[in-house]
């Protein structure tokens, strides 16, 4: 089993999620209004109380036939507004 982590801007939650219903997958967690900093940004209290450095993370378990069309679909939305997607392996307790 494989974890995809996406962080990404709020503005694009539903284009990736979209995405991610096109690929299948079984289901996903969502936790928006995530904020932090990157190698080039710093989101300040400013941009949080305004929502515009704010950010969504997405979490989904899968196999890994699944990510390969979870790639697909998202490499492009990612490419052009900004983000990040990390897979790594995940083993049920």
């Amino acid at each position: 089993m494989k974890r995809l982590d996406l962080i990404f801007s709020e503005r694009e939650l539903d284009a990736i999620l979209k995405a991610l219903e096109k690929a299948g997958v079984p289901g996903y967690t969502v936790m928006k209004h995530a904020t932090g900093r990157g190698p080039d940004t710093i989101v300040s209290e400013d941009m949080e109380f305004s929502g515009l450095g704010a950010n969504a993370h997405v979490i989904v378990f899968c196999d890994e036939e699944i990510i390969k069309k979870i790639k697909e679909n998202v490499t492009s939305i990612l490419n052009y507004y900004g983000g990040v997607a990390y897979v790594s392996e995940a083993i049920q307790l």
